[in-house]
């Protein structure tokens, strides 16, 4: 996900990885939050893929940056990430989905129907694995993990009711 992360930040400007990080913080950290350790071997990967070009420029003050910009074939990546099928984990997929949703104004509308649908189908998944432990009669639930469960299927709920007015938006906007 941070590679998808860093794609989407470079779209506008060309950054240094410390900007890099900040954008990336100031779009996604209400989901996620990428340490500085693992921007580097992505900025690496990105950068050897052929998705993200550097260049080293020298500052007023006499300090030497390197700022990264995306390539043609970094957009295409991008794209690419934002399909890509999501995590089985009900944790990782919650986390990504709202990672993708901030990141689908750079899609077309076709594509946006796609990423909404594959999420409301996932989440719809997850929801109904909730569902069936609280549902399960050989399945023991203790208080907590039930007051936990009903919490995760409210949260699902209000997820898939969330993309559901995504797809109106964007079935309305797509005409």
């Amino acid at each position: 996900m941070i590679e998808l992360m860093i794609l989407f930040v470079l779209l506008k400007h060309d950054l240094t990885m410390y900007s890099i990080l900040k954008r990336i913080q100031e779009h996604f950290l209400a989901f996620t939050s990428p340490s500085f350790g693992a921007l580097k071997p992505a900025l690496t990967r990105l950068e050897k893929n052929g998705f993200i070009t550097s260049s080293k420029h020298m500052s007023e003050g006499g300090k030497l940056s390197v700022f990264y910009s995306i390539t043609r074939d970094g957009t295409k990546e991008l794209k690419n990430l934002l399909l890509k099928p999501f995590s089985n984990n009900p944790l990782q997929f919650l986390s990504d989905a709202k990672v993708k949703l901030c990141c689908a104004g750079f899609l077309n509308s076709q594509e946006v129907s796609e990423l909404l649908e594959t999420i409301k189908a996932n989440a719809f998944v997850h929801r109904l694995n909730a569902e069936k432990i609280l549902t399960d009669e050989y399945t023991p639930v203790d208080f907590y993990q039930r007051i936990v469960l009903d919490n995760t299927i409210c949260e699902y709920k209000n997820f898939i009711s969330m993309i559901e007015g995504f797809e109106k938006d964007n079935g309305s906007n797509s005409r």
